[in-house]
């Protein structure tokens, strides 16, 4: 397999799909209970999320951050708070590109028809 033919380069876009934020974000338990109580207040600031959590809030920001960067979450500050909520349009946007990304490999290594 040569650099640069349609195999290498869908390679090359998949490996990097493996290593996407969004994964990393997903990957933690910890993380998905934040994002779960996230989607449980729908839009709040770091002491009403970490209220139902038993992690401290420090840890809680932490994870908050970790969401929004991958591009999970969206972050609006008011005045001298922070509130966050679910980014719905960006995940989906994020998940289809990464679909489209593992579609392009699967002629490449996967067996059957993709349909």
């Amino acid at each position: 397999m040569s650099k640069g033919t349609p195999k290498a380069n869908a390679i090359e876009q998949a490996v990097s799909v493996l290593a996407d934020p969004i994964f990393r974000a997903l990957a933690e338990p910890s993380r998905l209970a934040v994002l779960k109580r996230v989607l449980q207040v729908e839009r709040a600031d770091i002491a009403e999320i970490a209220a139902g959590l038993p992690q401290e809030r420090s840890v809680v920001s932490r994870h908050l951050q970790g969401l929004h960067d991958a591009g999970i979450l969206r972050a609006e500050r008011v005045s001298r708070q922070v509130y966050y909520q679910v980014d719905g349009l960006a995940m989906v946007a994020r998940l289809e590109q990464i679909l489209l990304q593992v579609r392009a490999l699967a002629p490449y290594c996967c067996p059957g028809d993709l349909k």
